[in-house]
């Protein structure tokens, strides 16, 4: 298992955060992914050996918004 932190951008309200949330939720091999509006954030736990980096950036952008590392 693996922790990733994006930088989301574009979200500007509730309802593009849980967009954003759902669209990771969705990839395969997440465990779990946590979105916070107020800090343009994604935490994500997810299994490296099915999914990766690009493909949760990747399901971001097919949401609609703007995605790269965290730091």
């Amino acid at each position: 298992m693996a922790t990733l932190k994006l930088r989301v951008s574009g979200m500007t309200c509730g309802h593009c955060q849980m967009k954003v949330e759902s669209a990771l939720k969705r990839t395969a091999g997440v465990y779990s992914a946590i979105v916070e509006l107020e800090t343009g954030e994604a935490e994500i736990d997810f299994n490296d050996d099915t999914t990766t980096t690009d493909q949760l950036v990747a399901a971001v952008e097919q949401a609609g918004y703007g995605a790269k590392l965290a730091g």
